[in-house]
């Protein structure tokens, strides 16, 4: 699944793991004043990653009936297109999904996005490109080898460099000249960041979380994944983070390694963000998809020394313990897909055109279906991105949800409801969101910042 923290481009894998507004204006964005809270929705874009919000503005990566990728600027207030400039991926890895661009403010009000652009001399050639926030011009260039592409690291930009190469490491740069502040050698993934600390996974035979000073690089705490989890752990399954507040929540999937069939070490665990001290851990669990991020209402299966999935359980992110579960003898049958209401205390099993089932989690009991509603994937067997120039293949875009009845099995279609907070997330008060066509769509309901299926941008 991912080889990121839950990262878009797993769509393929994860499902496997399971077996607004008034008409639009010529634009493709449109506003409703008499509408509460403001929502909009940009039919001009395609969005394939997730989507990054800051100074103002949303920025995500948009794929052209081309096959070419593009960084998209909309105005967060109406969702109006700003701006528009190529994109590409050079050194990532199709587990992580496509990469979005980096949004970081400057301190004056205004900020910069940036992302891996093709050189303009073309040939395998990127660089790193910083551009104004709402006008889109370019600030700065950085030239990359390789990369895995750039992420806010609190007041700074971190972008890992030369992926592909032994001399792999991670430079944090200045966002308004793109001066070097510090680097660390090797490959680390941001986590987890404010203006003071940035947290990095280490990306390594034994992973390791670290804490830093996000303007010197000065090491804080490092804690090793098989601290919590126990020897054996290999990130090719993938992972994800999600922070509580106070704690920061991670999973790391299972991996079988195709010549000795032995399966690493997986689970789930929590790590205080001020020394990095390991509050719990739930070993040998399972993350199911769709679900909220592991920082805010993860859900997992127990899977045993055989392989033999469990039932299934929602656990409190604060504390790792079970608020909620129902036993395998409740789980009805096969041919079904987990769908989740506003709230995922209520566990449904969608069946296409046909009745399913759903449990009130902290009960265990069945509850009636009539008028249940639950979110599930809008698309059960999603097809790779035909991108254009890229190699290797085998990238997904975010995945849609879709609204079903549970009673019928279909989709409900009225165009009114917004996916829940545990799937879409909030920045700084706004949901975004992809639809199954790729437009993107938004929502101003105050929620303040929290992570959704996918992690922050």
């Amino acid at each position: 699944m991912s080889v990121i923290k839950a990262k878009p481009a797993l769509t393929g894998l994860l499902l496997a793991v399971v077996a607004g507004t008034a008409a639009c204006s010529g634009s493709g964005a449109a506003t409703s004043a008499e509408k509460q809270p403001p929502t909009w929705h940009n039919t001009q874009v395609n969005v394939v990653s997730r989507t990054a919000v800051g100074a103002g503005i949303a920025a995500t990566t948009s794929m052209r009936p081309d096959g070419t990728l593009e960084t998209v600027a909309v105005d967060l207030a109406d969702g109006r297109k700003l701006w528009a400039y190529p994109a590409t991926m050079r050194g990532r890895l199709p587990g992580m999904g496509v990469q979005a661009p980096a949004v970081v403010e400057t301190g004056d009000g205004g900020g910069v996005v940036a992302a891996i652009e093709p050189s303009s001399s073309g040939g395998r050639e990127a660089a790193l490109v910083a551009r104004d926030a709402r006008t889109g011009a370019r600030k700065w260039v950085r030239p990359v080898h390789s990369s895995f592409g750039p992420q806010r690291c609190g007041r700074y930009l971190c972008v890992s460099e030369n992926t592909e190469l032994a001399r792999a490491r991670v430079v944090v740069l200045d966002p308004a000249a793109g001066e070097p502040r510090w680097r660390m050698p090797g490959i680390a993934e941001v986590e987890w960041s404010d203006d003071k600390r940035v947290v990095l996974l280490r990306l390594a035979e034994h992973p390791t979380l670290e804490a830093r000073d996000a303007g010197s690089g000065r090491l804080l705490w490092r804690t090793p994944v098989e601290q919590a989890l126990g020897p054996g752990v290999d990130l090719s399954g993938g992972w994800a983070f999600g922070a509580t507040g106070r704690d920061l929540v991670g999973y790391v999937a299972p991996y079988t390694n195709p010549k000795t069939k032995a399966t690493s070490t997986f689970g789930i665990f929590s790590v205080r963000l001020e020394d990095g001290h390991v509050n719990w851990i739930r070993p040998s669990v399972v993350r199911v998809y769709p679900s909220g991020s592991p920082g805010y209402a993860p859900v997992v299966r127990p899977v045993d020394a055989q392989g033999q999935y469990g039932g299934f359980a929602l656990l409190d992110a604060e504390s790792g313990r079970v608020v909620g579960q129902i036993g395998t003898q409740q789980i009805p049958g096969t041919g079904w897909w987990l769908a989740f209401p506003e709230q995922p205390t209520v566990l449904g099993f969608l069946k296409h055109n046909t009745t399913g089932a759903a449990f009130d989690l902290a009960t265990g009991r069945a509850i009636e279906l009539e008028g249940r509603r639950g979110w599930s994937f809008c698309v059960t067997d999603p097809q790779p991105l035909r991108l254009t120039g890229i190699t290797p293949s085998g990238f997904y875009s975010v995945a849609a949800l879709c609204e079903y009845d549970l009673a019928t099995g279909k989709r409900v279609s009225d165009g009114t409801a917004k996916p829940p907070q545990w799937f879409t997330g909030s920045q700084d008060g706004w949901r975004l969101w992809r639809d199954e066509k790729g437009a993107l769509h938004a929502v101003r309901d105050g929620s303040g910042t929290r992570p959704g299926m996918y992690g922050l941008a």
